[in-house]
Order: structure tokens, then sequence, then C-alpha cells
């Protein structure tokens, strides 16, 4: 295993999430607990096309250490293209296939989640980065089925491919984002391979995270949405208490907005605005904020709004 990713305790993943978890929110979420941070899902078609917009999805934090950056792939000739450019690049150390979107486009194309429908197929593009890659690990995120669960049968392909682990996101592709998550699978899974798994979906709080670990046996959990306006569930993790001050959940927010600011410029401001939305939820006076900042475009205006808001209001519930 890398140095900075042993399976011996439990590991705690960001989750890669369009629009959301970008350098600026990952090196936050690094800096206060979590052991791996994943890219955004980047197409192999536009890594091996070489296209800009994605080549510069690529770019990590000094602290992303280690990183892992997640690929969809339909084609096992396109998958190995993408990989070979991806082997051009430094601080990589972790490949991730993306067997589990359920976006339309991306099962449309034969990625993400359509993978699950043909697990040769599935097999032969792990393999392929397995094979292709230069970087430590290869890892794989899957769903329990498509229209049905077969997930022993996909974790098993998985582990038969050469995957060094696996993440599981508890539900089918037919149950998006909406169905109850169901963890006595991910268990089985556990149970049925003997590389590292790590449990996802619906990972909201402190005490869900430290339940699933124990009711799965799973080596880790993986946290997206979860983590978005409360970025510091990984905080609590690292340190093993539910209780978060007031003081931190401030510094973390403050750390965001000037990261963001320091990757994005001033476009940096109003792509801050609907994460100052989500982390005001719940604080006396968070309708006010809203409103006033949408109307904010100047960096130092922006910050000193927020810096104020979050240092001198309180949670109501």
């Amino acid at each position: 295993m890398l140095k900075n990713l042993s399976f011996e305790k439990p590991i705690y993943v960001l989750a890669p999430l369009a629009g959301f978890t970008d350098l600026p929110f990952r090196s936050v979420v690094k800096k206060f607990g979590a052991d791996l941070t994943v890219s955004e899902m980047l197409s192999s078609n536009a890594l091996a096309h070489g296209s800009k917009k994605t080549l510069h999805m690529l770019e990590k934090s000094p602290n992303e250490d280690p990183y892992s950056v997640q690929i969809a792939a339909s084609q096992v000739d396109m998958a190995r293209r993408a990989v070979e450019v991806l082997n051009e690049y430094d601080g990589i150390d972790i490949i991730d296939l993306n067997c589990g979107c359920p976006v339309p486009k991306v099962v449309g194309h034969g990625s993400g989640s359509s993978l699950l429908l043909d697990l040769p197929l599935m097999g032969d593009i792990i393999k392929t980065i397995k094979e292709t890659s230069n970087k430590n690990l290869t890892s794989v995120k899957i769903r329990l089925g498509f229209e049905k669960k077969n997930h022993i049968d996909i974790a098993k392909m998985v582990e038969d491919s050469g995957a060094d682990f696996l993440a599981v996101h508890g539900r089918t592709r037919a149950g998006k984002f909406k169905a109850a998550v169901d963890y006595d699978a991910i268990k089985e899974i556990k149970e049925a391979v003997s590389i590292p798994v790590i449990a996802n979906g619906d990972i909201d709080s402190y005490d869900k995270a430290k339940w699933v670990l124990e009711h799965t046996g799973a080596d880790g959990v993986m946290i997206g949405r979860g983590a978005v306006g409360a970025p510091w569930i990984f905080h609590q993790l690292r340190s093993g208490t539910e209780h978060i001050d007031k003081n931190l959940k401030h510094e973390i927010i403050m750390e965001h907005f000037d990261k963001m600011i320091e990757f994005y410029g001033d476009h940096g401001v109003s792509m801050f605005r609907k994460h100052t939305h989500t982390y005001s939820k719940g604080y006396r006076g968070a309708s006010v904020l809203r409103n006033e900042v949408n109307s904010i475009s100047d960096i130092k205006e922006y910050r000193d709004t927020i810096d104020e808001f979050f240092k001198n209001n309180e949670m109501v519930s």
C-alpha cells in the first residue's frame, strides 16, 4: 500500500462529486482529516484527446497525498489511451474506474453504471488500466447492479481483474440517489472478496459513518454529499468526537473561501455562493445572508461579510 494509505484502520475518503469536489474543496477536507481525495470524474475520451478543460481538472493541491483520479470509460482502447496520458503526470497515486455513475448522459455513452450490464467488458477495462498504469494502485467504484442487484458477481469481477480495492455505493443504478441504501449488501461484498472495501451512500453524519463501518465491516467510508456544507465530518471522524467547535467551523469555511479565490480568482466569488448557502443552513439569519451575498462580487466585501456572519452567529437547529 501507499505510505499514506494503509487499510489497517478505517480510511475516510472524499467521494468525487461533479461541481463540488474541485481542488479548493478537496484541499480543505484533506487538511482537516480526509485520508484520500478523488478528482471529479473525467472522461477517458476527453483525456485521450487532450481536452484542456479536462487536463486542468487533474491539477491537485500540494497537500493531496495520496491522490486518486477517477475516469469514466466504455472502451478498452480509450481507457488505455487515457491511462497513457495520466502516466505522464506526477502526483497521481491511484487511477479509479467509475462503474457507478447513474447519470443518463454518462450511461448513454456506455460508461459509468452502464458497465454493470457487461461484466466481461468491465473486467477487460480494469485489467487494461492495471496493466497500462504506472501508478501505485488501481481502484473501482461500483453500484450493486443496474436494474437488479448482482453485487457479488460485480465485486468478484473487480477483484479477479486486479483492482487493489473497491468502493461500493449501496444502491442499484435504478435506485439513483433516492432508494434506501442497502448496507447489508455492502457487508455481503466485504465478506465475499479479499481486497479492501469502502462503503458509500447516505453517510451524512459522524454517527452514521461509525454505524456503517461497524455494520458492514468495511475498510473505510466514502462521503460525498454528506460533506457538502459540512466538510468537518472528516475532522470529526479523524478526532473521534462528534463535537465541532464553532470556531473550527468558521476557520474551515474561511479556508475554503480563500482557496476558491486562490484557484479561480474573481470568479471564485460567484462560485462560492452555493457553498455559502449550504454552510449557513441552520444558522440564525441565514436567509438574510444568502440574499446579501447574491449581490456581492467584490472579493474583500464578500470575505468580510461571511467572516462576520460565521464568527458571530450560532446554529439554531
